[in-house]
């Protein structure tokens, strides 16, 4: 059975993420979400929604931590499945947008903040946690955070691992709209709307762009070679393994950093 539900109606398609209360993003999500967006494609979609269950208490409780190696191997590879779909939606050819009810978790907040437009419910929050279960994030996932936010502000989420609120998150510039919970899908449609009564060849070329022009950072060779062997490093550590080990076992790690 799909872990996803889709609808498309006047040009506007849903996806619901619909796996279990907690909507991990284990591979069979992400292949899901995935070829849903595959089989969305203008022009009879203009707009793509990424929604959990209308009163959802979580969105997305981040990566399947139970599907990360623990061998010794990157756990955030080129091919990693949360890697796919982040590209899948930056790629897509009609805006994405997510539409957030309840809290959002690790990679689930990477994978909202890549969406082109995000509307919360006021009583949503939004926590990054990779430093909490001690898996090292990598190059690409960190730019996506810079490419939507002040960096003292991605400092903060990154390195406290605390809940924001949305309406943090909108202060900052991060979420585009704020409303309660019961507002929340009416006010999402009337913007999609309002997308889909635009040119949607020169949406295409317009989110494009942007995409280039955001991921315009060079890096020499020597700084991205820095950058692996200090990820080697952390996820060939006793702390990655205590992370992950504490995650499953519910309760907060002890970390040496060692």
């Amino acid at each position: 059975m799909s872990l996803v539900l889709t609808e498309v109606h006047d040009a506007i398609a849903t996806i619901t993420l619909n796996h279990g209360k907690v909507n991990a993003l284990s591979s069979a999500l992400i292949d899901d979400i995935t070829d849903a967006l595959a089989g969305m494609q203008p022009p009879e979609v203009r707009v793509v929604i990424i929604r959990a269950a209308p009163g959802a208490k979580v969105f997305s409780a981040g990566h399947d931590v139970r599907e990360l190696p623990t061998n010794g191997r990157d756990p955030l590879t080129y091919n990693d499945p949360l890697r796919k779909v982040i590209r899948a939606i930056e790629t897509h050819p009609v805006p994405v947008m997510a539409m957030v009810e309840g809290s959002v978790w690790g990679g689930g907040c990477e994978l909202v903040l890549s969406c082109d437009l995000i509307t919360a419910a006021d009583d949503s929050t939004f926590a990054l946690t990779p430093a909490k279960l001690g898996v090292p994030y990598n190059l690409t996932g960190a730019l996506n955070f810079m490419k939507v936010a002040d960096m003292h502000f991605i400092k903060e989420m990154l390195f406290t691992a605390q809940p924001v609120t949305a309406l943090r998150m909108a202060a900052c510039g991060v979420i585009n709209h704020v409303v309660p919970r019961e507002l929340l899908e009416p006010m999402t449609m009337k913007l999609a709307k309002e997308i889909c009564a635009t040119s949607p060849l020169v949406q295409r070329i317009l989110k494009e762009e942007l995409r280039v022009l955001g991921n315009a950072r060079p890096m020499s060779p020597e700084g991205y070679e820095r950058i692996q062997s200090l990820r080697r490093e952390v996820y060939d550590s006793d702390d990655y393994q205590e992370g992950i080990k504490a995650f499953l076992e519910k309760r907060p790690p002890a970390f040496e950093g060692k």
